[in-house]
């Protein structure tokens, strides 16, 4: 099931962190997450080896908005650090920013119970595209859980403090 807006006010504080919290922002089964300011994009010549450390290259959004292009992979983050215990958090492009064409993960929308930090969104759009810092991109709602579970505790991208790229390479050593 999922937590409804009431839920998942109940729960805040307990259960759910979303760091800031504005009321505003709660939707009747979802909370509006945030677009940080800045941005990374892979830099690589002929092509990302999965094995491999990759280098990125930061941008920043202004105020006056960043003009994305169709094809290319935008890696974000949500102003809103998040911790969730005890339900099972997943992310959501707002069907607003889906009719203008741009997703806010490929794959990555679902989390793990336990996870705490802040969400790696994964951007891309279908065609040219202004955005602007700080808007409402995605909502984030949770599925409660049935039986036993091991939290995520000591993953790869918990506890992140920024934009997280792959880090799949890790797994190879």
């Amino acid at each position: 099931m999922i937590l409804s807006g009431i839920g998942i006010q109940r729960n805040i504080g307990k259960n759910i962190i979303i760091d800031p919290f504005d009321k505003k922002r709660l939707n009747p089964n979802s909370y509006n997450l945030r677009l940080y300011n800045k941005l990374l994009i892979y830099d690589w010549r002929e092509f990302l080896d999965i094995k491999k450390p990759h280098f990125t290259d930061e941008l920043t959004i202004p105020e006056s908005g960043l003009i994305l292009k169709p094809n290319k992979l935008y890696l974000g983050r949500t102003v809103e650090y998040t911790e969730t215990h005890g339900y099972v958090p997943m992310i959501e492009g707002r069907s607003s920013i889906g009719r203008l064409g741009m997703a806010i993960h490929i794959t990555a929308g679902f989390g793990d119970v336990g996870f705490c930090g802040y969400w790696t969104l994964e951007i891309h759009c279908l065609d040219y595209i202004k955005i602007y810092p700080f808007i409402e991109v995605c909502q984030i709602y949770y599925h409660t859980i049935d039986g036993g579970y091991k939290p995520y505790t000591s993953g790869k991208y918990q506890n992140n403090k920024g934009i997280q790229p792959s880090f799949m390479w890790k797994e190879f050593k």
